[in-house]
């Protein structure tokens, strides 16, 4: 086995994967996951800028995994992936400096069609044995700041990624004077579902997204989604995981999560306290989705874009 550490570090959370890889058949067996939301992108589509508040949030979750990754042993193959919002920001270097001092390692900035790649392999490499899903894929991986569309077989055919994600959506459409209007008004849903299909005609003029035949959902808008579905008593990845939701819930949740108040989303016993403000956002992206492609349901991955790094580290290990 190859011992080897994944962090993804996006526009809202940052996620680590420490996992045994075997040599022979590139099969994960994990020995940890989690997430932590830091909120990194927090005001980068208004300002341009990582706020220090921001960086500090991210750092503090770094050196908490780096004591992790010391514990196992996985310093030696460790990969870290920055995404959206270090991409777009202009004090990207205060970030890079950071995490170099605390983990020894250099972020990558990746561009989107990597993050798609990523994503489509950590997505659908345990799916593409089974009889009751048919290919080509389309995944569809909605972070903070982006939303990656991939479509593939057993490889990638076409990627793009664009900037619609759950927290630029929020900060552009559903925030007035520093707060979260709460529930939006009619026309602030309108304008952030121009902006949505607006995105959807960009990845279209790339990835033929009509040609899937089965839709994956992958971050945590998506898995929340599904976890409101199921009305899970707590946040449950074994149930979330290869769940099916139909477009009609996704709409019911949708539609519930734009007209619902601050209070009414926490108190959903699945709800990640960092998603309550910006999960209506990453709702619409997936109806959205769905809508534009006609998929009469999503199947959901608690696998993405972390296993996708993990296995590149597996990998170059080989």
């Amino acid at each position: 086995m190859t011992r080897v550490a994944a962090i993804d570090c996006g526009t809202n959370s940052i996620r680590l994967l420490v996992a045994d890889a075997d040599p022979a058949t590139g099969e994960l067996t994990d020995l940890d996951r989690r997430m932590t939301i830091v909120r990194l992108g927090q005001g980068v589509d208004r300002t341009g800028r990582l706020a220090p508040q921001a960086l500090e949030r991210t750092f503090a979750a770094c050196r908490e995994y780096a004591e992790i990754i010391e514990k196992h042993g996985a310093s030696q193959h460790l990969r870290f992936v920055a995404t959206s919002a270090s991409r777009d920001a202009e004090n990207r270097d205060d970030f890079v400096r950071g995490v170099v001092d605390i983990l020894g390692v250099e972020p990558e900035v990746i561009t989107g069609d990597q993050e798609a790649e990523f994503s489509f392999t950590g997505a659908t490499k345990e799916l593409t044995g089974r009889d009751d899903l048919h290919r080509p894929f389309l995944v569809v991986d909605i972070g903070g700041g982006s939303t990656e569309f991939v479509v593939g077989d057993d490889r990638v055919r076409a990627a793009r990624s664009v900037d619609v994600g759950c927290v630029r959506m929020t900060e552009r459409h559903l925030v007035r004077d520093g707060a979260v209007t709460d529930p939006p008004t009619e026309e602030r849903i309108a304008a952030m579902r121009a902006d949505i299909e607006a995105a959807l005609d960009r990845a279209e003029e790339a990835v033929p997204l009509r040609e899937a035949r089965t839709l994956v959902g992958l971050a945590g808008s998506v898995t929340t989604v599904s976890a409101i579905a199921q009305d899970l008593p707590e946040y449950d990845s074994a149930a979330i995981h290869h769940s099916r939701v139909s477009r009609a819930r996704v709409r019911e949740i949708t539609e519930w999560l734009l007209r619902s108040t601050h209070a009414e989303r926490a108190a959903v016993p699945s709800m990640h306290p960092g998603r309550v403000d910006v999960i209506g956002a990453g709702a619409l992206v997936l109806l959205a989705v769905m809508e534009r492609t006609g998929a009469e349901e999503v199947v959901v991955s608690e696998h993405d874009i972390l296993d996708g790094i993990a296995h590149s580290c597996a990998a170059e290990a080989r």
